[in-house]
């Protein structure tokens, strides 16, 4: 019986663990660069961990499962819930501001597609406990600098940004009830990829805005029909007409100066302007762009959002997040300001695959052992041994074989050196040391190897 992976998951063989290794290198550098911490949680929570912020209609999106005691649980879709709880538990005892980040492995219950799978690694920057659109500057310039160490432009990709207060002021402005402002952000998030029959069916299915997620919850378990429309606002027509018309389409794409003047006295705007400039304050300004737009579809967002977009091609977010100040009040704890964002792998490796910035990554060998003489296998062996616990990444052949098959199998590995143990090593302690790359082979004691193997070997595959 041929069993495959599951739809949507991954068998990550050799190429592409180095792959994953690669970028996870380069999310962790960026993180520790910017003074993040990394931590973790488990891979699966309570149900009610992600139904107390997003409703019980959430948990059609989550695999999720009763145990043996008849607890209900999710495996973790999103990092931040888990993040907020952690935070609340010992929100008295954490050093302020809190920056973390994480790279989970996630799961959620949805129709894989190109750069959109069930199961994925994400890349999560937070940081907790400060008000200052500092944070939120400093997050979103950290999401730019992993673009710019992978030698991605700002033609290339663009984080567009804005508020959902000062979204929700211009569209109420504009004429749309405050009632269904919410349903108006969760049908808009999708709505340049819908299908006129697609953003009908989310503009159906979108619950009615709540005044927050906790009581969205809590209204929808007490009172299911509350999340039902009225008949009158089931039809899509009236928010696609409204999405639709020119002078609103103009105030999704406009500056932040005619939103300003749009909504003059919304505090919103004072605090993207402060924003603004310390994008440009951090050097990343090229890569940021004002896009009235974005809103995100997450309910609990409560000040500005962003994405990370490729400018061209069918991949839409790369990357996504915003402030969150409420979370850890929802479960309990003291109130703790939030922002952050989360990047998954696959839509990235699509990216730059399509860009054609992956690397060509190898096995990582430095040393690939070889005796010459079928008396110098012991040998050979005690000599691999001694160059791994010298931390030297060494191996060898399993197989027996001549010398010429045994530096093709080498060069195969992608071995920087090979070192050939013969006879002479029993008699001086001596190995030829070849490197591989310039053909360059020299005679070298052992011990001078191992005493100092990176400058040793630099030396060798310097000299032509």
């Amino acid at each position: 019986m041929k069993i495959q992976a599951p739809p949507g998951m991954r068998d990550l063989y050799p190429d592409d663990m180095r792959l994953q290794n690669w970028l996870f290198d380069a999310w962790r550098s960026v993180s520790r660069d910017f003074g993040f911490v990394e931590y973790d949680g488990p891979i699966f929570e309570y149900l009610e961990l992600y139904t107390l912020k997003s409703g019980e209609g959430i948990a059609g999106e989550l695999f999720n499962f009763q145990d043996r005691g008849g607890r209900s649980f999710a495996i973790r879709p999103e990092m931040t819930p888990t993040l907020a709880r952690m935070v609340a538990a010992r929100a008295n005892a954490l050093p302020r501001p809190i920056k973390w980040f994480s790279i989970p492995r996630l799961c959620r219950a949805e129709k894989p597609q190109r750069g959109r799978l069930r199961e994925f690694f994400q890349w999560n920057i937070d940081t907790l406990g400060h008000d200052d659109m500092l944070a939120d500057a400093e997050v979103i310039a950290a999401l730019c600098e992993f673009y710019r160490r992978l030698g991605v432009t700002p033609e290339q990709v663009a984080i567009r940004f804005n508020s959902r207060a000062l979204a929700s002021a211009v569209l109420s402005r504009a004429g749309m009830p405050e009632s269904q402002v919410d349903r108006a952000f969760a049908a808009i998030d999708r709505y340049d990829a819908a299908s006129p029959e697609e953003f009908s069916r989310r503009w159906q299915e979108a619950p009615r805005a709540a005044a927050s997620a906790g009581s969205a919850a809590s209204s929808a378990k007490d009172n299911p029909a509350a999340n039902e429309p009225p008949a009158a606002e089931k039809s899509a027509e009236p928010l696609a007409r409204f999405v639709s018309t020119e002078r609103v389409l103009e105030l999704l794409k406009s500056g932040l100066d005619a939103c300003a003047a749009s909504v003059p006295d919304d505090p919103a705007v004072a605090q993207l302007r402060e924003l603004t400039g310390l994008l440009s304050a951090f050097g990343v300004s090229e890569y940021c762009r004002f896009d009235l737009g974005i809103v995100r579809g997450l309910a609990y967002y409560t000040g500005p959002v962003f994405e990370a977009t490729a400018t061209a091609g069918n991949l839409r977010a790369l990357a996504g997040g915003g402030r969150y100040d409420n979370l850890t009040a929802l479960l309990d704890g003291p109130r703790v300001t939030g922002v952050g964002f989360g990047m998954g792998d696959a839509p990235n490796i699509e990216f730059l695959r399509d860009l054609g910035g992956l690397p060509t990554l190898t096995d990582g060998l430095t040393a690939f052992v070889i005796e010459t003489e079928e008396s110098a296998w012991t040998d050979a062996l005690g000599v691999l041994t001694r160059l791994r616990r010298a931390g030297i990444a060494a191996d060898c052949s399993y197989r027996r074989a001549a010398l010429g098959k045994q530096l093709k199998t080498a060069s195969s590995r992608a071995a920087r050196f090979a070192v050939l143990v013969g006879g002479e090593f029993r008699a001086t302690g001596s190995v030829d040391v070849k490197c591989l790359q310039t053909g360059t082979q020299r005679r070298i004691l052992l011990e001078a190897l191992l005493s100092d193997p990176g400058g040793t070997l630099a030396s060798l595959s310097s000299t032509g």
